[in-house]
């Protein structure tokens, strides 16, 4: 094949803009949780409090899941996204001028209303995109980016809170959201048609494996609704959520409050089991896909890497709790994110595999439930520890992590759920 007609990949450039909106998503949801302790200082409010303020994120987060898939589905990932980046961003910006508890609670549930739209309609921006043998791949990627900056998040707003206080980094991580905003803008398309640099080796390729995009139908909420596939891969991501959430909003506060860490320690030891994470993200991706080139099955590979990812984060989280060795207790945790990285990515591609055209309302039903999980471990957790201590909380966490392999066992792949789809499956 000559150069000229050799294939574009316009597509992973695509992918790499997601990759780093999850990245700038995730940035901006540790902050928050990384600031609140020092935040809780000043503030003077107790544990309790702190869990309404996280749960007031959540919450906005949970309920505008469905709103924001809607709104990509309709509008178009190019419109949707560049909108609830800019809108979160804004808002991001005037966290920082918190000065009542009052106030962070509405610009953190303000905040979350805007980041309910990202995965979903980043789910729906590689619909049209990405082929069916890579989405294994792109998810593990996308969820990989996010998982990076809850890494680096902790050392880097550790860091700024030390140089120049804790508004600075709500200012900094605004104005990213923003810039990336206009690079979408600029860059992507809704469909590959439309872009400038794709050239017939790629959009041809992406036609014969998806397709040629239909005009814009009603989002068939019934079926969707009514389908018992749907709601078991909503349960499954319901545990999903409120295990990941355990880490996200409570982590930092478990070092400082039960292990003793000074600030500066939180910040490494926070970021390393969401490090690890980064890791089973992408290897969760890659092993399901590989599985898929070598067997044709997709159930099959959805399956397995999902299911053995819960089974792991179940069996190393109680070990984690009682070790008594920071280190050791911290590479335990480690393992138990990278188990529940090993989920995510398989979890999304599901969507892509049996939602198509529709993936992105799909992904935001799915994505519902996993925060409503998530809501309810940011709420609840502060209850569950002052009443029965920090191994309780995560023992419910365990507890969840079995039951989701359990229903993961039930999820088809295969199975589209609308014979319309324009996503073909194996």
């Amino acid at each position: 094949m000559s150069v000229s007609t050799r294939p574009s990949r316009v597509r992973y450039r695509v992918l790499g803009l997601v990759v780093l909106v999850y990245f700038i998503t995730y940035l901006d949801r540790v902050l928050l949780s990384n600031a609140l302790p020092v935040i809780q200082k000043q503030f003077g409010f107790s544990i309790g409090t702190l869990g309404l303020i996280l749960g007031s994120y959540n919450w906005g987060y949970a309920l505008f899941q469905i709103p924001g898939g809607w709104f990509g589905d309709r509008a178009g990932p190019r419109i949707a996204l560049a909108s609830v980046v800019i809108w979160w961003s804004v808002f991001t910006f005037i966290t920082g001028f918190s000065v009542s508890v009052t106030m962070l609670m509405v610009c953190l549930f303000l905040i979350g209303v805007g980041e309910a739209g990202a995965f979903p309609i980043s789910n729906r921006a590689l619909s049209r995109w990405m082929l069916p043998g890579e989405r294994g791949f792109a998810q593990g990627a996308t969820h990989a980016g996010s998982r990076l900056a809850g890494a680096a998040a902790p050392i880097l707003v550790a860091t700024l809170i030390g140089l120049y206080g804790w508004h600075m980094p709500f200012y900094l991580f605004a104005t990213v959201g923003i810039g990336w905003a206009g690079v979408w803008l600029w860059y992507y398309r809704d469909v590959p048609g439309e872009h400038a640099s794709v050239n017939h080796g790629e959009r041809d390729r992406i036609v014969a494996a998806l397709g040629t995009p239909k005009s814009r139908q009603p989002i068939p909420w019934k079926m969707i609704l009514s389908s018992k596939q749907m709601w078991t891969l909503a349960s499954m991501y319901f545990c999903y959520g409120y295990a990941l959430n355990m880490f996200l909003a409570w982590y930092p506060k478990y070092l400082a409050s039960a292990r003793g860490y000074t600030l500066a320690e939180m910040g490494f030891f926070a970021s390393l089991p969401l490090a690890a994470g980064v890791v089973g993200d992408i290897l969760g991706g890659v092993i399901s896909d590989a599985i898929i080139h070598r067997t044709g099955k997709i159930k099959l590979a959805r399956q397995s890497v999902a299911i053995t990812g819960f089974l792991i984060a179940a069996g190393c989280m109680p070990l984690a709790v009682l070790e008594p060795s920071r280190y050791l207790s911290a590479a335990l945790f480690g393992v138990a994110v990278f188990g529940l990285e090993l989920v995510v990515g398989n979890a999304w591609a599901v969507t892509l595999d049996i939602g198509g055209s529709f993936a992105g309302s799909c992904s935001a039903v799915m994505n519902f439930f996993g925060n409503i999980g998530g809501a309810i471990v940011a709420t609840a957790t502060g209850f569950i520890v002052k009443g029965y201590g920090w191994n309780a909380a995560f023992y419910v966490v365990v507890a969840l992590c079995v039951v989701g392999a359990i229903l993961f066992t039930r999820i088809d792949a295969g199975r589209r759920l609308a014979t319309d789809s324009t996503s073909p499956v194996v």
